[in-house]
């Protein structure tokens, strides 16, 4: 089982890359941030952006993989993401995984002006932004004319560091976008299917998994070809309550399959309220003998 960390980008530098640094100094397997513009209650206090963030955060860290959880098409455009995309993966050399996914309908749907889109058509977007997406990233002088993009000879030149692209970590819920995890993923995340109690979310992400199970033979993919991201905190009781809890959710995930897991960094107040003993006491302690699960 590997394990990584989400590092909201809600600090400023000076003060957040001792964050990225000790997550890999600690031995964590990847790391993450939010694609926002602005998210939730805390669209009103510091944020910033999240490549310039993963590019910092590359620079201060040795061997973590870095990443987006998730990028959305609310506001990327697939050629000019992909110059961004390429960039981390260069500075980084090559330790980039790339979560996309459909994007809600919050702050980052409103603030640019355009219309919220109902669910089918979040999807369609979605569809077409990760298929522009993967073509510019692999290959020189694209030109797409679509529903939803245009892209006039968009080059790639000099390509990622990875080949042929940076792994895509696709989030996926629903038929659709489980079908574009089997045609353009090399992992797959979820948040689950909601639930009221944490048996109930258990319940939900079960199910979710049976589904990936199905979509991916119906596709004839491998199912060994995928990794499988499980965002823990996702759940109604936080990851990190305690540590002997968060083994014991992690040793859960690994019974349905999935191959990584992710917390969050324990937060003051808000979102992700804990207590950062808690995680110094899960990665100086469990992380080495959870990763061999």
């Amino acid at each position: 089982m590997r394990i990584g960390i989400v590092i909201l980008p809600d600090q400023r530098w000076s003060e957040s890359h001792r964050r990225w640094r000790q997550a890999d100094e600690w031995g964590f397997d990847h790391a993450w941030t939010y694609d926002h513009l602005g998210w939730r209650d805390l669209v009103d206090g510091p944020w910033f952006d999240s490549m310039t963030t993963l590019t910092a955060a590359a620079i201060v860290t040795r061997r973590i993989r870095l990443g987006t959880l998730v990028a959305s098409p609310n506001f990327r455009h697939p050629a000019a993401f992909a110059r961004q995309i390429t960039a981390l993966d260069d500075v980084s050399d090559g330790r980039v995984l790339l979560g996309v996914g459909a994007g809600g309908i919050g702050f980052d749907s409103a603030v640019l002006g355009g219309e919220t889109l109902p669910p089918r058509q979040r999807v369609d977007r979605f569809a077409e932004f990760v298929e522009l997406l993967d073509l510019v990233l692999r290959e020189d002088g694209t030109t797409w004319h679509g529903d939803w993009f245009t892209a006039v000879d968009a080059r790639n030149n000099p390509g990622c560091v990875q080949t042929p692209r940076v792994p895509f970590v696709v989030a996926a819920n629903g038929p659709r976008s489980m079908r574009l995890v089997a045609r353009f993923g090399q992992g797959w995340v979820t948040t689950g299917s909601g639930g009221d109690d944490l048996e109930a979310w258990w319940d939900g992400v079960a199910e979710l998994a049976a589904r990936m199970d199905k979509t991916l033979a119906a596709e004839g993919r491998d199912p060994a070809s995928l990794d499988r991201y499980l965002s823990l905190d996702s759940a109604p009781v936080f990851s990190l309550r305690s540590a002997d809890f968060f083994a014991e959710q992690v040793g859960r995930a690994a019974t349905l399959g999935f191959t990584d897991v992710v917390t969050h960094w324990p937060r003051a107040s808000s979102w992700y309220a804990g207590d950062e003993e808690v995680l110094v006491d899960v990665a100086t302690r469990l992380l080495p003998e959870l990763r061999r699960a």
